[in-house]
């Protein structure tokens, strides 16, 4: 039996932030249930990465969507608006990533709902909070990452700001929004209240950063410095980062330049014997490790640092992780089989219960698949 079974969740989110914790919670074993427009479904599913399809619908769409039903209404048809509520009076869970003042208009707004089933727990993600300035700008995750300042840790120094190439934004706020999704249902089962949950893509992404942005509040206001080249973080000193080497790259993580010097017998290391200067002179040292590890392979560096518990590794692309043993024993991707009788080939959930890791039941729902069963199924 899987942690979650016996919830239900209705899910009115689209895109990714709220339908990746929806992700979480199916496959965790909730019975998930989407709500989308009838015929052409969520917005989501037309979201497509390198304008991949399956079914009809994104590849996108299909791998955040797994282990889920979809139950088709229009709702601002009344005799599907009814339905819906009946449908919401016996739910556990109902999230939405809705624009501050749309479920308001269709009357299914926290006060409302809330009348409806007071035990509810009622999850909303918008972009930047439901009020202030920003409220109704559009909630998409570059323009997040952009706006709270994260586009600035990555890259080198003389680099433009540099987003990070996922949808980093979105799935951390979605990490949250189930993280608020589970307090509250053991608040629930203690109490017998439902509660509020609420998360915006913003704070999601400033929390992300809440090292930093300490950082920066206690040193001064002083921006992030990149580093020259090979910059991996903003605020650590030399050796952090990544480096060319004869055939390859390789990651050096922090410790003691001074150890490392010894190791790799570089005799300019050891003189930065004074570890504030691992930062201060930072590029200076770290084109020494430049000129230096780039005459030999980065097979021959791991097997000397590594030996001598040095933290380091190489730098793998898609193709060599995936062939890799370290990857295989993982057990890590699944492939779902559509109604189309295509496949989709994708990833696990990364929680393992009672050492037992967690596959998907169902690939990902045709637009209304399941309507007429819950209908029946929930006297609606």
């Amino acid at each position: 039996m899987k942690p979650l079974e016996g919830i239900t969740v209705l899910e009115f989110a689209q895109f990714m932030a709220g339908p990746s914790a929806g992700l979480k919670l199916a496959d965790l074993g909730a019975r998930v249930i989407k709500i989308e427009r009838p015929v052409k479904g969520e917005a989501g599913r037309q979201i497509a990465l390198k304008n991949l399809f399956l079914d009809g619908s994104s590849l996108v769409f299909h791998t955040v969507n797994r282990n889920k039903d979809s139950y088709a209404a229009n709702l601002k048809d009344p005799e599907d608006l009814e339905r819906v509520k009946k449908l919401i009076a016996q739910a556990d869970v109902m999230t939405h990533n809705f624009r501050p003042g749309v479920m308001e208009k269709i009357g299914l707004d926290y006060e409302t709902v809330q009348q409806i089933n007071p035990q509810l727990i009622y999850a909303t993600v918008t972009g930047y909070g439901a009020v202030g300035p920003w409220a109704k700008k559009p909630g998409q995750d570059l323009l997040i990452q952009c706006m709270s300042g994260f586009a600035n840790l990555t890259g080198n120094a003389d680099d433009n700001p540099i987003p990070v190439g996922a949808a980093l934004s979105d799935l951390i706020t979605g990490v949250h929004l189930s993280q608020g999704i589970l307090s509250s249902l053991i608040r629930k089962e203690k109490t017998g209240k439902g509660a509020l949950v609420e998360v915006s893509l913003l704070e999601s992404t400033l929390d992300f950063q809440f090292e930093v942005i300490t950082t920066y509040l206690n040193d001064g206001h002083k921006k992030p410095v990149r580093a020259k080249q090979g910059n991996a973080h903003a605020y650590l000193g030399a050796p952090y980062g990544i480096y060319k080497t004869q055939d390859g790259y390789i990651a050096l993580a922090m410790g003691s330049l001074i150890r490392l010097g010894e190791i790799l017998q570089c005799e300019d290391l050891t003189k930065y014997s004074d570890s504030d200067s691992w930062f201060s002179q930072r590029d200076e040292i770290m084109d020494i490790l430049r000129s230096f590890l780039i005459n030999n392979t980065t097979a021959h560096w791991l097997g000397l640092l590594e030996s001598e518990g040095i933290w380091c590794s190489d730098v793998f692309d898609y193709e060599t992780l995936l062939n890799h043993e370290a990857y295989n024993v993982l057990n890590w991707d699944q492939k779902l089989q559509l109604l189309s009788g295509e496949e989709v080939h994708t990833t696990r959930c990364p929680i393992r219960i009672n050492e037992e890791r967690v596959f998907a039941e169902k690939p990902a729902p045709r637009v209304g698949q399941h309507t007429e069963a819950i209908i029946k199924e929930f006297n609606l």
